[in-house]
Order: structure tokens, then C-alpha cells, then sequence
């Protein structure tokens, strides 16, 4: 492989990670099971507070 043939794959994977990180990204954040239910727990405990108001 020659030289020039280097450079140009070197740059062309640094446009594609630049673009990849430039979109919108496709998959939210992975939130484990221990913290869904904690969040599950918090807002019935929420909702529970605003019933009784």
C-alpha cells in the first residue's frame, strides 16, 4: 500500500467518525433494570403525594 493511499483511508475514517458523532443519535441512553425501578417507585411515590393533596 502506498503512501498516498494511506493518508486518504486515515482521512476518510476520521470524516466518517466526525459524522457519526455530528448525527442525531438513533438509540436513547441504557437505563439497568435496579434504575427503572427505582424511577417506577419514585413517581407512584409522587403520584401518591399529589392524590392526597
Amino acid at each position: 500500500m502506498n503512501r498516498r493511499k494511506k493518508i486518504q483511508q486515515l482521512l476518510k475514517v476520521h470524516a466518517k467518525k466526525a459524522s457519526a458523532k455530528r448525527a442525531p443519535q438513533k438509540k436513547s441512553k441504557y437505563i439497568s433494570k435496579a434504575d427503572r425501578a427505582k424511577l417506577a417507585t419514585e413517581s407512584n411515590d409522587d403520584a401518591a403525594v399529589v392524590t392526597q393533596s
